[in-house]
């Protein structure tokens, strides 16, 4: 994406697909999940944190029983015993425990100059969205991005959100190969790309992802955003 559309894009307002069902197959999941828990949130996952940020942690997609549960990306599930501790460690969020006792979003957590959101924002069978569905998803993501004035660097969790964020800037994903923490310096005046490997329960138990390794990965974010505040004005896009 060029500076010229990132600008054009900046004049429109961005808000959560919260009621869209341009995907069938995830409109009719959703809709049979709302019947079978009806006190589930069971519908498009909001981003969390402010648009003002200049972090943007992308995933691939809600989990059934995490963020498709709690209303919140990676609350609930394995993924997310990773993920918060990573960005209070680093100065990102405001505790590491995304959840309260009741087992619902903690109320008391909030991100420090991050956001968090997913390439697909509906729930998918097996967790497996389509092209199709990703590729639907992505104008999303696009305008998300381009209503983020402060964004210094995004870390796209796998290789389905590596992609999507390629995507979004109409970048061809075949020239960033994905690979865990790899900075990929886009051209300007686009955000850096910062690369790991999912953190969800698979990657953890089978030892791809220690917390160790995840954690490098932020550690290297945490000092890009730094030197960014330090030493330059906000990205003008």
């Amino acid at each position: 994406m060029s500076g010229l559309q990132l600008s054009i894009w900046r004049r429109m307002s961005f808000s959560d697909p919260l009621d869209c069902t341009a995907c069938p197959r995830l409109a009719e999941h959703l809709a049979k999940l709302r019947r079978r828990d009806p006190g589930w949130h069971n519908r498009p996952v909001p981003a969390f944190g402010s648009l003002s940020a200049a972090l943007l942690v992308v995933g691939l997609g809600p989990g059934e029983k995490g963020a498709n549960r709690t209303g919140r990306p990676f609350t609930g599930d394995v993924a997310g015993e990773l993920l918060y501790p990573a960005l209070h460690r680093f100065g990102f969020a405001t505790a590491a425990e995304p959840l309260d006792v009741d087992k619902a979003a903690n109320p008391a957590l909030r991100l420090v100059d991050a956001r968090i959101t997913n390439a697909v924002r509906c729930l998918p069978p097996a967790n497996k969205p389509t092209p199709v569905e990703i590729r639907t998803c992505n104008p999303f993501l696009a305008r998300e991005i381009a209503a983020m004035p402060r964004l210094v660097a995004i870390i796209a969790l796998g290789g389905v959100a590596h992609q999507a964020v390629l995507r979004a800037f109409g970048l061809k994903p075949a020239q960033y190969a994905f690979g865990h923490n790899i900075r990929h310096d886009l051209p300007a005046p686009l955000p850096i790309l910062f690369d790991s490997y999912h953190c969800s329960g698979y990657n953890w138990r089978t030892g791809r992802l220690t917390r160790e390794s995840f954690e490098a990965v932020f550690a290297r974010v945490r000092q890009s955003v730094l030197q960014a505040a330090a030493g330059a004005a906000a990205p003008d896009w």
